[in-house]
């Protein structure tokens, strides 16, 4: 009996020795990785990182890249002096020595993270201070990581991923597959997005200094290509930088345009309006009475009452987007039933998910015609009742720009593979027609007045370039009465241009500013300041084009640079750009406040002008 036990007795004494030079040789590896005595063997490396694939903007501009990070730690049993540690590591890692010294002393583990995801600079700086004895007992755990080189540029669309480099937001999140190396490939696909930087810049600047002055809860600005479905720039603000989550939160982290429903107000009726008139219920022709509110007795006795901000008159479906009439939207919505009204507002994509490639998009609301009341189609009809996203307002406004052609949007325009070869086309969907071309060339006619001086957004108006604009003011519910706010609204402005033929949509949304709310005040200007911006950028062919509705005859305006005298110049109705050259001038001091076109200046025309007279001029 027991000569049969002594093979297995060898077998398990075998064993043990093996397990335990194997668990030695892990041990001494670990070591030296800690204590810094080496480098991790280069196979090592190449077997454990596997490259994700990068983002990039339409130009090929890196906006999320992986890159060799580590992760920071301490070993207590061989920090001799914790307090000096601390001290040399607090201007390193950026955290207060106290914090670091409490960190190491107060863990129930020997063992302890300081600091994770730290770049390259930062360990060069450690590796210094560990070769020169300053730092033993600190040590450096490569990993890779993801770093964002335009930090809060377009960071809700783009996302981020979590410690085990998986994505967890955004296109980091959607097409974490894609990006992620697949098995025998040790890196994974680039992912190539519709966004442009430049454009993404110049909507996040204008939207931050929106913020600023109307001090307001959020700000929305998008910019898309109706032809391709292209989103060229998101704004989404408050914003955040996925370089460092730990500052975050889901309020910063929320990729607004796309996740976040709401009551469009009037911008709205740009659609209801051509819903009506492409199925047929009015005509361009058609004419409301608006003496100042709508007003309706149903079959049922109940009185139906819709304010408007004034007594319009008899109004057409163009005095209705000029003025922006609630009464005449509403009197409109009654000549169509409730299940062709709803149909049409269906296809324009409003209760429906856009499918552009944001994770966790909202379809927005918008009930079947069975949880309608009697007020249901006329309030629709002006923009509440509804909810919807800024994606589905950009891509119902394609309809508009292409003809009656909706272009679905997207944000994701290709994958290519480690190699540099295309995998694929993304595409959200085919162009369908879901309103004639005679519907949507009219609205587009309807709106180009709107900026004319007795519309809405004519703060909106730009004098060498044609805007199909509609603007909206949307009271809010509150979340607690359930009611509408007498002081939370949103502020909006929809613009095409150039209007003919267009090739810029933009929008934008104002969450609860404060102080001034109607977006023709407060939206329109800034819709005029990144038309001005874009349009040289993109390409867009300035001049005044013919209109798809004007008189016989153009007035060229005059925005020569003026002549300097011995007298100050007449100003007025001069472009910013027109007089911008001026101010390179040493024998010139002008100021100018504000942007568009010269309103008033100070002082007056004909002033002796003198080498210490200072010009100011005020622009609208």
């Amino acid at each position: 009996m027991s000569e049969n036990r002594k093979p297995l007795n060898r077998r398990f004494l075998l064993f043990i020795l093996l397990f335990s030079i194997a668990a030695l040789t892990v041990l001494v590896r670990y070591g030296i990785l800690m204590l810094g005595g080496g480098e991790v063997p280069e196979p090592l490396r190449s077997e454990r990182f596997a490259e994700r694939g990068s983002i990039v903007d339409r130009n090929g501009r890196i906006l999320a890249l992986q890159t060799r990070l580590a992760n920071i730690s301490a070993w207590r049993p061989e920090i001799s002096d914790i307090n000096q540690v601390s001290e040399e590591l607090a201007p390193i890692l950026e955290i207060p020595a106290n914090e670091i010294r409490e960190r190491i002393i107060l863990s129930s583990s020997d063992f302890v993270y300081l600091k994770k995801q730290v770049d390259e600079s930062t360990i060069k700086m450690i590796d210094a201070g560990r070769a020169g004895g300053r730092l033993r007992g600190i040590g450096i755990e490569p990993i890779l990581g993801r770093i964002y080189p335009e930090r809060n540029l377009a960071a809700q669309i783009i996302g981020f991923v979590g410690d085990e480099n998986n994505g967890l937001a955004g296109v980091e999140y959607a097409f974490n597959e894609v990006l992620s190396p697949q098995e025998g490939n040790s890196a994974g696909n680039q992912v190539v997005l519709t966004i442009d930087t430049n454009v993404q810049y110049i909507l996040e600047q204008i939207a931050l200094n929106i913020m600023t002055e109307s001090r307001a809860e959020a700000v929305m600005f998008m910019a898309m290509d109706p032809r391709t479905g292209d989103i060229l720039g998101s704004a989404s603000l408050p914003g955040f930088d996925p370089n460092d989550i730990r500052l975050s939160d889901e309020n910063t982290r929320m990729d607004r345009p796309a996740i976040w429903s709401y009551e469009p107000g009037s911008v709205f009726k740009v659609f209801s309006l051509a819903a009506l008139m492409d199925g047929g219920a009015i005509s361009g022709n058609s004419f409301f009475t608006c003496n100042g509110h709508y007003e309706r007795t149903t079959s049922r006795g109940e009185r139906v009452v819709i304010n408007c901000l004034a007594a319009h008159g008899r109004v057409s479906p163009r005095e209705i987007i000029i003025y922006s009439c609630n009464a005449g939207a509403a009197y409109a919505a009654d000549q169509m039933a409730a299940d062709p009204f709803f149909e049409e507002l269906t296809d324009f994509g409003f209760g429906a998910r856009t499918g552009a490639g944001n994770p966790g998009e909202t379809q927005g609301i918008l009930y079947s015609t069975e949880s309608w009341s009697d007020r249901s189609k006329p309030t629709i009809a002006m923009g509440q009742e509804i909810a919807v996203s800024a994606l589905q307002m950009i891509q119902a406004a394609s309809a508009i720009a292409n003809d009656g052609i909706l272009v679905p949007p997207r944000v994701v325009s290709r994958i290519i593979s480690p190699d540099g070869k295309n995998v694929r086309e993304w595409d959200s969907g085919p162009g369908r027609q879901i309103i004639s071309a005679e519907t949507a060339q009219a609205m587009r006619s309807y709106m180009v007045d709107v900026t004319r001086d007795i519309g809405t957004g004519w703060r909106a108006r730009v004098e060498d370039l044609s805007l199909a604009v509609k603007t909206g003011t949307a009271q809010m519910i509150n979340s607690v009465t359930r009611a509408y706010s007498d002081t939370d609204f949103i502020a909006s402005c929809i613009a095409l241009l150039p209007a003919e033929n267009p090739s810029l949509v933009l929008y934008l949304a104002i969450v609860k500013p404060r102080g001034e709310i109607l977006g023709g005040r407060i939206a329109a200007p800034p819709i005029r300041e990144a038309a001005e911006a874009l349009v040289d950028y993109l390409g867009i062919p300035r001049g005044r084009n013919p209109q798809l509705s004007h008189p016989p005859s153009v007035a060229i305006p005059n925005n020569r640079t003026p002549v300097i005298t011995d007298q100050v110049p007449d100003f007025t109705g001069l472009a910013k750009r027109t007089i911008l050259p001026l101010l390179l001038r040493e024998d010139l001091h002008i100021e100018i406040e504000g942007d568009g076109w010269v309103r008033r200046q100070d002082p007056a025309p004909g002033t002796p002008l003198t080498p210490d007279t200072v010009i100011i001029l005020e622009l609208e």
